[in-house]
């Protein structure tokens, strides 16, 4: 391993997605992640499906393509905490683990006795993450949340979709790999406090907090003129023109950063008394005017195909781009010499490897490491029971007849 968290262990009890991501992170920065899952079910993403993995021959692996996203690096155990005994080698396992990740309902480890509260003093160094819909206090608490829930009550949708149309969630699940990326962030600075101070602490991830806090400019917006933002579409609240435009052959992005930008583009578009116009001349005239300004650009830019507008303004230092469809982006040169194509052998696709985006960290004196696929469930079970906890094969074998693993 050669990661900056090499020699870190992480007891894993994240399902779903939010908490998983986080520790995926933390796993290709070379923290030895031990997930727990239940006995003969596993982690929910593993039915999240279809797409399957596909084997060497094309066909359904039965591994499902969303629980590989989010589970890179990782060692699988399975382990039923209903037990005492399941507890017990929780416990065990805890012991022997710089971090506990978990996103369990608020207060859903404590009727296992795993409660941050329940544990602290046994474990004073550890640094607990726990990551909820709301967080550990206020009136939603108790309340189970799911990304789309919080891109909602979190204003991101409010933001989000065509000005006439309804409000829209991201493409992606925004809300719940934000969380993830806010507490790989916390608990590594949590990391850091514990080796000047040897103390542990808990981490209490909210992810309406997350939601919230990634508003960024339209939040900052809202909050100095008491209004709130409207729906734009693929424009942007601050700079225009600064969005998608249809060409005579599809779609280009054309974003406007500032005044020379627009000046150039205007140039190249044959419309330069637009850039002279005192209307549109600066970006505040430009915003304040947006709706004028962009009924004018629009059949300007139709008349000409995709290829004109991204050629010519990338020669003139106009800011420009195609929407690539997926295929287009895992087959981009940029991408692909940035090493994010990722392929690693699978026990499950046999001659054929799962195809997985890579960390995008890119480190010069640590890189990140990749030491296991996605995990079968409980792959590695009697693997870890043995070299951490030293059980031996009877062990192993009598704790599997009791369905404790």
């Amino acid at each position: 391993m050669s990661g900056p968290l090499n020699g870190l262990r992480v007891f894993d009890l994240t399902r779903i997605l939010a908490g998983p991501s986080c520790t995926q992170i933390l796993g290709d920065l070379g923290a030895d992640v031990i997930k727990i899952e239940r006995p003969g079910a596993g982690d929910d993403t593993r039915k999240f499906a279809p797409p399957f993995l596909p084997d060497g021959d094309g066909n359904p692996t039965g591994e499902s393509a969303y629980f590989s996203c989010a589970n890179r690096n990782k060692r699988s155990i399975t382990l039923d905490l209903t037990q005492a005994e399941g507890v017990e080698i929780a416990l065990r396992l805890i012991e022997k683990s710089d971090v506990l990740a978990e996103n369990f309902k608020t207060g859903g480890l404590a009727k296992y006795g795993l409660g941050y509260d329940q544990i602290k003093d046994r474990f004073p160094s550890l640094v607990y993450c726990s990551v909820t819909g709301f967080g550990h206090t206020g009136p939603y608490a108790a309340r189970p949340g799911y990304d789309v829930l919080i891109q909602g009550m979190g204003g991101f949708m409010s933001t989000t979709g065509d000005p006439d149309g309804d409000p829209q969630k991201a493409g992606i699940p925004i809300s719940d790999l934000i969380a993830g990326m806010y507490a790989a962030v916390a608990i590594n600075a949590a990391l850091r406090h514990r080796e000047v101070t040897g103390e542990g602490q808990h981490i209490d991830i909210g992810m309406l907090d997350t939601t919230a806090a990634i508003l960024s400019i339209q939040g900052a917006n809202f909050l100095a003129t008491d209004k709130n933002p409207p729906r734009l579409g693929n424009a942007h609240p601050n700079i225009v023109p600064y969005q998608s435009f249809p060409t005579a052959d599809g779609d280009i992005i054309l974003a406007v950063g500032n005044d020379g930008q627009f000046q150039r583009f205007c140039k190249v578009a044959d419309c330069e008394q637009l850039a002279a116009d005192p209307e549109y001349a600066t970006n505040d005239k430009r915003v304040e005017n947006r709706d004028a300004l962009i009924a004018l650009l629009r059949p300007i830019i139709a008349a000409k195909p995709s290829a004109f507008w991204l050629d010519e303004l990338e020669k003139n230092n106009v800011s420009c781009g195609p929407i690539n469809r997926l295929d287009q982006v895992f087959s981009d040169p940029q991408f692909n010499a940035r090493g994010m194509n990722l392929e690693m052998d699978h026990p499950a696709t046999g001659s054929r490897p799962v195809r997985m985006v890579a960390s995008p960290l890119k480190m010069s004196g640590t890189p990140v490491d990749y030491r296991y696929a996605p995990p079968t469930l409980g792959q590695h079970t009697d693997e870890v029971l043995r070299n951490l906890l030293n059980m031996d094969n009877d062990e192993i074998t009598g704790l599997r007849a009791k369905g404790i693993v």
